[in-house]
């Protein structure tokens, strides 16, 4: 019995290995076809999952590009707002710094035609007081002195030393001066005296202070003798304080002491005149 069941198992073990075999070969060829098309498609799959990965990032970088390009866009639309007001103001500015350089302009332009007549009426006072003292004297001098005209005299031939009387000979030179300065109303004269650095001391004059400025009052009664308005007169005692040369010798201390007239535009009426210049300009405007 146990070698009949031995038998049977072996036969059907025979049996079963003859038929499964080519069952098996066809597994084996299906289990192939579908190994291949399961790599195929594992292959297609990774490929399509990494074209995939790619394209994911092309969108995030083109969508960060896009980002950038709004903000870029968004940045120039302020940019040109921005170069649009600026454009405004700086051409209102540029306008304004324009009419302000006109109107300076303007203003030098009218403060140079008061200074011109200024200067044409110092050189008509030059001109008037040369013709009429005469030039040939050497104790006269008439000339142009930092935009003011002056009458140098010397002392010996106003005074006597050590006096303060105008003598007879200088009366005469200041009547011509008279007549220059009563033709200009609008000037004032300074009377302006100066001594050497010899001290001088005698009756009511102390020093050379006293001397000096008495000397200068002497002129200026003289020239209100002469019918010049008082309140165009000026008298300056100047000592020895503004010597021409050093007091070294006795000529060159003769040098020092002389009298100078000094004719000048009344300062205030010389700015109301640039004044009155300046509210015509700005009445024009």
């Amino acid at each position: 019995m146990r070698k009949l069941m031995l038998f049977s198992v072996a036969a059907m073990f025979i049996l079963t290995s003859c038929v499964s075999k080519k069952e098996h070969l066809a597994l084996e060829k299906r289990q192939k076809e579908t190994q291949d098309l399961l790599n195929s498609a594992t292959v297609k799959l990774n490929s399509c999952l990494s074209d995939r990965a790619a394209a994911e990032a092309r969108v995030e970088t083109m969508k960060d590009q896009l980002a950038d390009l709004r903000k870029s866009n968004q940045d120039l639309i302020d940019t040109k707002g921005n170069l649009t007001t600026l454009t405004q103001k700086g051409a209102e500015n540029l306008e304004k710094s324009l009419e302000s350089m006109k109107e300076k302009d303007l203003k030098i332009s009218r403060l140079q035609d008061a200074l011109t007549k200024k200067d044409s009426v110092t050189l008509a006072i030059v001109s008037s007081l040369k013709k009429a003292v005469g030039i040939d004297d050497p104790d006269i001098e008439v000339n142009v002195e930092k935009g003011v005209v002056f009458i140098s005299i010397a002392d010996k031939l106003l005074f006597k030393s050590g006096s303060y009387n105008v003598t007879d000979k200088a009366k005469d030179v200041l009547a011509k001066v008279a007549a220059v300065i009563n033709s200009k109303p609008n000037f004032e004269a300074m009377v302006e005296s100066h001594t050497d650095s010899k001290s001088y001391s005698k009756g009511v004059l102390i020093d050379n202070w006293d001397l000096s400025v008495k000397r200068a009052t002497s002129v200026v009664r003289v020239l209100e003798e002469l019918k010049v308005n008082p309140q165009q007169l000026i008298a300056a005692g100047r000592s020895h304080y503004v010597p021409l040369v050093d007091n070294d010798t006795a000529e060159n201390r003769a040098k020092n002491r002389r009298t100078r007239i000094v004719v000048l535009p009344k300062i205030d009426q010389f700015y109301e005149m640039v004044e009155e210049e300046m509210k015509n300009l700005s009445a024009g405007n």
